[in-house]
């Protein structure tokens, strides 16, 4: 059962929606879409635990991945204002980035994934650095790119969250990265959920991720993480044997650096922490306001977040090619990818998928947002097939009305 609210000329959404809820009852998730500055879907369904607990209307899910296109458009609420420019060096805000051949990088490279930072096996030197800003962004500072600024790019997977977040600290007077997410975006907009570090008082609103990756105890999560990596491996001889100049090895090192498995992803500590690449505890509905600010060209209920230009700017594609970490051109905007609908076409459209399922995008050329949240189920680095489905449907109730 589904409950929530819904237009009419969008109930199209609920039946892609209805379709994708796990039947086994083992997992829920919920859906928002904007579309011309109106909700026209709000509804959630299914289970937020093992026990069974029913999904709510305020129930907040690990978004993975999806956190990275907040942490992206805070940046650009800074380069509204003058505090950022793209084309200056990262350096000039963040001095000691400037070390270890870096002093060239700029915020540019670094939105576009071009800034050879993505090896986070080389920053994290142990698991527990995930939940300590101050120790990752030290390493992060010291860390030797692994091409030159710009040469090429490679998905920065866990790194970018850190890498955004501490040049955006620097301009907004060094305040701990959650609160300048509840202070620049959530509060203006008055956003329900949009999270990244947990209030301990908003725990009891977190779903617990249900995906089999994840399950097991820690010896269960390290031997399973231990054969990806070898697996890796096998693929990369046997492509380099073909010819192929794709490295899967490279995936492992961004997306899943040794012994991350350790981490328990339901605990009070990580939802406590700040990983603005793959952490943000959100609900769909704040996920598809704030996008939907930026497909009314920056304003939405008499509140400004960036001009309309600087939409534009937002929405450009910055590179087309196959990078070091995913075999697909992503299309990278600035901190944003390529949208993916089914049976429609979103050429102007920007925002980021996550691990996991979860995913929320803008599109200014139909005044369109949607989002989705869920916990169960794997997908891929940038969701799956169920934000894929139900954007195609958003899409088409949009081209129709």
């Amino acid at each position: 059962m589904l409950e929530g609210e819904i237009h009419p000329d969008f109930a199209g959404v609920a039946k892609a929606f209805s379709r994708i809820l796990p039947r086994s009852g083992q997992g829920g998730g919920a859906v928002c879409v904007y579309h011309r500055g109106r909700k026209v879907v709000d509804i959630w369904g299914g289970t937020r635990d093992e026990a069974g607990r029913t999904w709510e209307h305020d129930t907040l899910s690990l978004s993975f991945s999806t956190t990275k296109g907040v942490a992206s458009t805070l940046l650009h609420v800074c380069a509204d204002r003058g505090l950022l420019d793209y084309d200056a060096r990262v350096a000039e805000v963040w001095p000691e980035f400037g070390q270890a051949g870096k002093h060239a990088v700029t915020l540019r490279h670094l939105m576009c994934h071009e800034a050879g930072l993505y090896s986070a096996a080389e920053v994290l030197r142990t698991p527990g650095d995930m939940l300590d800003w101050g120790a990752v962004t030290r390493s992060l500072a010291e860390a030797e790119p692994r091409h030159a600024p710009g040469a090429t790019h490679g998905y920065h997977a866990l790194t970018y969250g850190w890498l955004a977040g501490e040049v955006a600290r620097r301009v907004l007077g060094e305040k701990p990265f959650a609160e300048l997410i509840e202070r620049e975006l959530a509060q203006p907009l008055g956003l329900d959920g949009l999270y990244c570090g947990l209030p301990d008082s908003e725990h009891h609103r977190a779903a617990e991720i249900m995906s089999p990756l994840f399950a097991g105890d820690e010896a269960a999560r390290l031997a399973r993480s231990e054969r990806i990596h070898r697996r890796a491996e096998r693929w990369a001889r046997r492509l380099a044997r073909l010819g192929v100049r794709f490295d899967p090895t490279e995936t492992m090192l961004a997306l899943a650096p040794p012994g991350m498995a350790t981490l328990d992803l339901n605990s009070a500590e990580f939802r406590s922490a700040s990983v603005p690449a793959a952490n943000g505890l959100v609900t769909a509905r704040s996920l598809a306001r704030l996008d939907a600010c930026l497909a009314a060209g920056g304003e939405l209920d008499g509140v400004r977040l960036v001009s309309n230009e600087r939409v534009r700017l937002m929405s450009q594609v910055q590179n087309r090619s196959i990078g070091r970490v995913i075999p697909l051109p992503m299309h990278w905007r600035l901190g944003y990818h390529r949208v993916g609908a089914i049976g429609a076409r979103v050429p102007r459209g920007f925002g980021h998928f996550g691990f996991g399922g979860s995913g929320a995008w803008a599109d200014p050329e139909r005044e369109l947002a949607v989002a989705l949240t869920v916990n169960s189920g794997v997908g891929t680095p940038f969701g799956d097939l169920r934000i894929v489905r139900i954007g195609g449907a958003a899409v088409r109730c949009a081209d129709r009305r």
